[in-house]
């Protein structure tokens, strides 16, 4: 692996200013939101050539690991390690931890490219120069940051104001700049010399994590303890909670790249978005003439310059300008697209009220390892539910303190376990599970497997859940 880039996926965030889409429970890394892949499988795919890339490493939490290992799946793509961050601490131990892991694994000279896992970004041949300038500039002991060259006076990003070049495309960093007001974004712009802090950096491993000793030593001691004391779970490896709970919450702009003496600046052109709200997905869409972006199904007349996105119903908007429509199973957004910002405030407000925190944290469809459900119905001491099992998987043996259930197969075909019996289901084909009972649902078939699930009991919570055996390490 000598010479080769190490990537570091950071996939832990659970940003709401994609709600009703992005919510805690499956957020915006994970959702094709542009095209048929996720922004988490688009970063993979970017660091995909095994010429310049060594498999990558993913730092995640652990609601997300089956997620990332399923995507990563999809694409056929080997993983070097997922970490999994035992408590949420901001970036500059999520990076330390990564270049620690990555050291052990690849050796002292162990170049590191992070990356945000939910960021938009265009591989023309800019980028893959900069790529090269930033490597040789981490090789020789920089910490390097990328700045995107600004196509706006945008308010939703840091700014970096570029110091002194090298004549090689490499600067030094004069100051950061917190999120702008619009006129001081405006006065940057004008100025020049100005870029968007893109939040990706190109580190040498070593380089890095003596800063960090230097500059945060709280945290680069949590890192390298929870990395030490980590634990291999299936294909993942758990950072050790108590040693990794010790890191300060901060991120690496901050802890780091404020202050250290070593940070160098690569000004890029190519095509980037962070994604961070309605208008950039707008932005960053294929249009019709109407300047209308639209996924799902909809109907627009007299419509322009908007955004239309649905997971289920059919939408139709007459007449409007400049609009956002985000339906989901259970939630719609309206709102003006230019102010798309304002969605993150809104669901604050929806979290503070306990009649609508459940829209913000989880879907109506929850995915799983072997598929997943959707709640249809749910009333007094009863529950509907559509159950998804995907070919050659199955859930766990499993129990029920105070439910009862009764499956109905709707399609494909079902392999029922009950209190060590097997029973195989077609299509119309149903039986009774009752309290208490020891149970598995499989798909032995080639298509996917669909049920419909009636519960019914005193408690139907979603932790009445007794794991005799899983495949997914789940308990």
């Amino acid at each position: 692996m000598s010479g080769l880039i190490v990537p570091v996926v950071l996939a832990g965030g659970q940003g709401t200013r994609l709600w009703p889409l992005s919510r805690s429970a499956r957020p915006k890394q994970f959702l094709a939101l542009t095209g048929e892949l996720s922004p988490f499988q688009e970063t993979l795919r970017r660091v995909a050539d095994a010429g310049r890339y060594a498999p990558p490493v993913i730092v995640t939490n652990s609601e997300y690991r089956f997620l990332v290992a399923e995507q990563a799946q999809e694409l056929g793509i080997e993983l070097s390690g997922v970490l999994l961050e035992p408590v949420a601490r901001n970036t500059t131990p999520a990076i330390a931890a990564a270049a620690f892991f990555a050291l052990d694994k690849f050796g002292p000279d162990t170049v590191l490219h992070v990356l945000p896992s939910d960021h938009a970004v265009l591989t023309d041949e800019n980028y893959w120069t900069s790529v090269d300038i930033a490597a040789a500039a981490a090789r020789a002991g920089r910490l390097v940051t990328f700045g995107i060259a600004p196509t706006g006076p945008e308010t939703g990003y840091g700014y970096i104001e570029a110091g002194a070049g090298s004549g090689d495309g490499v600067h030094a960093v004069a100051r950061f700049v917190e999120k702008p007001d619009r006129a001081s974004a405006e006065n940057m712009l004008a100025a020049g010399g100005y870029y968007w802090n893109s939040g990706m950096f190109m580190l040498g491993a070593q380089s890095f994590l003596a800063e960090v000793e230097a500059l945060s030593p709280e945290s680069h001691a949590a890192a390298k303890g929870a990395v030490e004391h980590a634990k291999a779970d299936l294909d993942f490896i758990r950072l050790d909670a108590p040693s990794f709970a010790k890191a300060p919450n901060i991120s690496v702009d901050y802890a780091i790249f404020e202050k250290s003496k070593l940070v160098s600046l690569i000004p890029v052109s190519f095509p980037w978005s962070d994604l961070g709200s309605w208008d950039a997905v707008w932005k960053v869409s294929g249009k019709d003439a109407a300047g209308n972006v639209v996924k799902g199904e909809a109907t627009l007349s007299n419509t322009q310059n908007s955004l239309v996105v649905s997971e289920k119903a059919h939408v139709a908007i007459d007449g409007l300008d400049d609009i956002a429509v985000i339906a989901s199973e259970d939630a719609i957004y309206i709102g003006k697209l230019s102010e798309a910002q304002r969605v993150g405030p809104m669901v604050k407000v929806l979290k503070a009220n306990p009649a609508t925190f459940g829209i913000t944290e989880i879907h109506r469809t929850a995915y799983r390892p072997w598929g997943g459900y959707s709640s249809i119905l749910a009333g007094d001491r009863f529950q509907v539910k559509r159950l998804f099992v995907k070919p050659g998987k199955k859930l766990s043996l499993q129990k029920h303190h105070h439910r009862s259930e009764h499956w109905v197969v709707v399609r494909g075909t079902a392999e029922v376990t009950l209190d060590g019996a097997i029973t195989m289901l077609s299509e119309n084909e149903s039986i009774y599970l009752p309290l208490g009972c020891t149970h598995r649902l499989a798909n032995p078939g080639k298509i996917l497997l669909e049920l419909i699930e009636v519960q019914t009991g005193s408690y139907l919570g979603e932790d009445d859940i007794i794991r005799i055996e899983d495949e997914f390490g789940r308990k």
